[in-house]
């Protein structure tokens, strides 16, 4: 629970606030953007403005979000109604689970319904809420877990599901069920393509359904509207990570929904393309 005795001093006066055990995982900006903002004196996220009474499901939204519960209101508010928003949908079968966990950083994770099974991308943090939405939703035949660093409340979400683990050979922790090996794509469905992206970690792997590309930690966007890789978070090889980006402009992708930071949309895969191209020209010049 957030403490008001620990409120950061950039907060603005009023009702919300974030206190000083903010991690910076941005969760908080993307669900309410125009609420909060990040305060570079400390590194950390702040209310920038109070919500009006329309901004306040939002806000609620991001306290329950919050993977360090680091956003507090000085009044008691009912927060069930902004719970029960997520799994929020985003696309036409995607939904945004909310619900970050500490234990990954505060990563995003999301759901993809659909009639052949519904597929969770990495691990949210368990709670009971979020398991009635998503049993709501259908539940989960396969959860996706892109590397080592997001697999959070994983073995809860077996044990409630059922649903089997898939995960790149390299990174897994013990009791994945379903392992994948080497640099290859592969189908775990018609819909779904399993690419191989090692650099991040040596295990990572993105998802790719459609026109959407789910890329763990492996690339996102930057606020200047460009995608980015970051190679002060590249835990196992930049060169390994850039070769990987380059195997990425084989697969045709219109959208990037990372793990950390901002979402990505280009109007065309070409114009994807084009874009990842330019990334890869960054990358080889680090």
């Amino acid at each position: 629970m957030a403490r008001f005795s620990e409120r950061l001093a950039e907060n603005a006066d009023g009702e919300f606030f974030v206190d000083a055990s903010c991690i910076d995982c941005d969760t908080c900006r993307q669900l309410a953007p125009d609420v909060f903002a990040r305060a570079d004196r400390v590194g950390m996220s702040v209310v920038r403005h109070q919500p009006v009474p329309e901004e306040v499901e939002r806000a609620l939204m991001a306290l329950v979000a919050c993977p360090t519960s680091s956003i507090g209101t000085v009044h008691k508010h009912d927060v069930r109604a902004a719970a029960r928003r997520f799994p929020e949908r985003i696309g036409e079968d995607v939904y945004y689970c909310g619900f970050t966990s500490r234990d990954s950083f505060g990563a995003s994770s999301y759901l993809i319904r659909r009639p052949g099974g519904n597929v969770l991308v990495d691990s949210p943090r368990v709670t009971r809420v979020l398991c009635e939405r998503i049993k709501e939703l259908g539940g989960v035949r396969w959860l996706f877990l892109t590397h080592r660093d997001d697999v959070a409340d994983h073995q809860q979400l077996h044990a409630r599901f059922g649903c089997e683990r898939v995960m790149h050979r390299a990174d897994a922790p013990p009791g994945i069920e379903r392992l994948i090996d080497g640099l290859d794509p592969i189908a775990l469905a018609d819909d779904l393509l399993i690419v191989p992206v090692p650099g991040h970690t040596r295990g990572s792997a993105a998802l790719l359904h459609r026109e959407i590309l789910f890329s763990g930690d492996h690339l996102c966007a930057e606020d200047d509207g460009q995608l980015n890789a970051s190679r002060s978070v590249c835990w196992y090889s930049w060169r390994e990570q850039t070769a990987s980006m380059q195997r990425l402009l084989a697969h045709s992708f219109t959208q990037v929904l990372p793990g950390h930071g901002k979402k990505f949309g280009a109007p065309s895969a070409m114009a994807m393309r084009k874009e990842l191209a330019r990334l890869i020209q960054q990358m080889r010049s680090r």
